[in-house]
Order: C-alpha cells, then structure tokens, then sequence
C-alpha cells in the first residue's frame, strides 16, 4: 500500500507542475490571449474587396431564354419530275430571292412543248374552215338551199372546234409551265443549308424530301416565353418596344414583333416574339440566347455591383462596411440583376461600401480591410473623408493594421 500511495502522489505532482507551466508560457509575454490580437473581437482584419452603390437610371428588363428561328424558311421541293443536270450554288451560300438553284433536264418538257402548239395550230385552222362553212350555211339557209338542220349542225361543229382550241391552248400553257418549273429558283432571299441532290440524281414531282432548305436571317426572329403577368405590358409595346440579346461580343437590340394570342395555362407564360436586324449574323437559327425586353426606366434607382449580393437562407443580402471598418450583414431586396450589376429595390442607399469579394471569411462585427489595388472605396478605421467613410486604400491602414499586430 505505501508503494502506490508514493506513486499517485508523484503523478500528481507532475500533472501539477504541467500546467503551471503551460500558464506561465501563455502569459510570459504580457501579452496574452485576445489582448495579444489586432482588431475588434480579438480578429485581424479581414482583407476585402469594396465598392459604392450608386444611384443612376436604368432600364426596367424582363429577362428571358430566347430560341433564335429564321425570319423565313423554306423547303424546295420540285414540281417536274426529271434529272437533275447543274445545282448553281454552294452549301451554305447566301443566295438573294430569284436566284437559279437547279436546272432539271428541259428535253422531254421542250417536245412536249412543241407538241402542244402544233395541235394547237391544227385546231385553229379546223375552227376556222369551221366558222367559214358556217358563214355559207347561214346563207344559204336563208335563201332556202339548205335545211335548218344542216345550218344547225355546221354551228355545233364550229362551236366544238372553238372547245378544242381553248384546249390546246391550255395544253400549250401547261407545257411552257412545265419547262420553266425545269429552272428552281429561290423564292427569298437567304441562306442555303445542305444540298440534298447531286447533279444526275432523278427527282419526283411534290416528292416528300427538299432539294434544299433556305432560311432568311438577315432580319430574324427569337422567340421566349415570359410571365403572363407582363402580357398587357408586353401587347402595349408591340412594334416598338426594345428587346435586347445577349451574344457573344456584346448584345444586339430588336423590336417586339409579336404576342401570342393564348397564355400557356399550364406554365403561367405568353409567347412572344421579337424582331432583330442581324445584319452581322451574329444570331443563328436553333441557339438559345438570353434576352432582355426593356418595359420602361426606372429613375435614380440604387445598383451595386452584382457581385455584392449574397444568397442566404433568408434572402439575398449584402456586406455594408460602415464608418469604423467593420461590417454588418443587411438583408436587400433585388428588383433585377444581370452579370454585372444588381438594381435594388431596398436594403442600401446610393453611397454605401459594400463587400464584393471575401464575403465567406466575414461575421457581423468583423473588421476588414481593403485589398492591395482594389478598385472603389476600401475601409479603413476611422479614416478620413466626409463623416469618417470609408476611402480608397493608400497603404497607410496596411501600416496600421501591421501597428497594431503583436
């Protein structure tokens, strides 16, 4: 027994003398504990990236997915049946309206041409020995040489030769038809997609496959769905009311053409569509684009950058640097955004520093610091300018930050 007493009195002893000297190192330096950090709440100030809201007038936008389709399209199709002896573009070519496309071989539409107007020929020279023995008959009937039925005969007889030549010549119509229809030519002005027939390929008249599809994009149409709810704003502005396209480049800027004439029910949207010039041929049938129509201005409205607003679980809200260089988390209300700027309904007043890069290392209180060549205002302690604002970041809150560090 007094073994082990002995021994649980030395362990004691040296877990004791441990943590007196573990106390004695933290401290040692007189400086110990949160007092030994800059910045309130014990923390170094985190480094920010910062810019003022500014107020300004900007459009009013109702943002959409766009589907890019030709102004026009159509399938060419033949109306003679016949091969296909020379194609006069290339893949892919623009062509203008009225342009030769295909020449189907004319031989067999040229004789039966030539064919019609000999009957053609041959029945006019009937319909007048017709009308000539007519003439007679009127004549002699008159003087009693002939019989009424035989005057009436010869009548019928030029009647029927007067049928077969509006026949022939009908024929005749049809057989010059038939050769021009050998030369297809672009009905619009557009450009061709890929030829579907090669030059000694037979082709059917109406056949169901086109020879080619021609599609005008120069102007063109994008065509989106927005919320029924803009639908009497939307009809109001049809002709003239700016739609604007986001391409890659730039944007380009239309007109709202159209506006469907039955809301989807089940998806709570209208159809509408816009008009744009695309004379750059920048937008192209079958690709989606992100559209803006522009319903109005909204005057002296507060926009801060959109990289500003944060997502929480709460709704969107921003980091407001205030005069002493620390930060408060403020719910925002967001009216519209895009890549660059968020135009905000509530929330942040024209002049206030907001946060836009080093929100995921900030808490409510915590003070910041602006970043090495930031652009806009940076936050500094107490700093100069009207009120103590925050101003642009010189160096000097660096040198004092690193003052105030152990």
């Amino acid at each position: 027994m007094g073994v082990r007493s002995s021994l649980r009195s030395t362990r004691a002893a040296l877990a004791a003398a441990l943590v007196a000297g573990a106390c004695g190192r933290g401290g040692g330096d007189g400086q110990g504990g949160a007092a030994g950090k800059g910045g309130a709440g014990g923390r170094e100030p985190v480094p920010v990236d910062v810019a003022r809201a500014t107020a300004k007038d900007v459009p009013t936008r109702l943002a959409a997915v766009g589907s890019v389709q030709a102004f026009e399209t159509v399938s060419i199709r033949p109306l003679v049946t016949g091969a296909v002896v020379r194609v006069f573009f290339r893949e892919g070519e623009a062509v203008r309206g009225g342009q030769p496309l295909f020449q189907i071989d004319p031989s067999p539409y040229q004789a039966t041409l030539a064919q019609a107007r000999g009957a053609l020929e041959r029945a006019r020279q009937q319909t007048a020995n017709a009308h000539a023995d007519l003439a007679r008959y009127a004549n002699l009937v008159q003087k009693g040489y002939v019989t009424t039925q035989q005057y009436d005969t010869a009548r019928a007889t030029a009647r029927a030769l007067d049928a077969d030549v509006a026949g022939s010549e009908a024929a005749v119509r049809r057989a010059e038809l038939d050769l021009r229809n050998c030369r297809i030519a672009s009905p619009i002005e557009g450009r061709t997609g890929a030829v579907l027939v090669q030059v000694g390929n037979v082709v059917q008249a109406n056949q169901a496959g086109p020879l080619v599809v021609i599609a005008r994009i120069r102007p063109i149409s994008v065509a989106f769905a927005v919320p029924a709810a803009s639908t009497a704003a939307l009809r109001a502005g049809v002709g003239h009311m700016a739609v604007v396209a986001d391409v890659a480049g730039g944007t380009r800027e239309g007109t709202l053409a159209f506006v469907n004439n039955t809301v989807d029910p089940a998806a709570g949207t209208i159809l509408a569509k816009a008009t744009f010039p695309n004379e750059d041929e920048a937008l192209w049938p079958g690709a989606y684009v992100d559209v803006h129509v522009v319903l109005g201005i909204r005057r002296g409205a507060v926009v801060a950058p959109a990289a500003a607003v944060v997502a929480g679980q709460q709704g969107p809200f921003v980091w407001v640097v205030k005069d002493d260089g620390t930060v408060e988390q403020r719910p925002v209300k967001v009216a519209q955004a895009d890549a660059r700027e968020a135009v905000l309904a509530a929330g942040l007043s024209p002049g206030e520093a907001v946060v836009t890069d080093g929100q995921l290392a900030l808490v409510p209180g915590a003070r910041v610091v602006a970043r090495g060549g930031a652009s806009g205002a940076a936050p500094g302690a107490g700093g100069g300018g009207a009120g103590g604002a925050p101003q642009a970041h010189d160096g000097g809150d660096a040198a004092r930050v690193q003052g105030r560090r152990p």
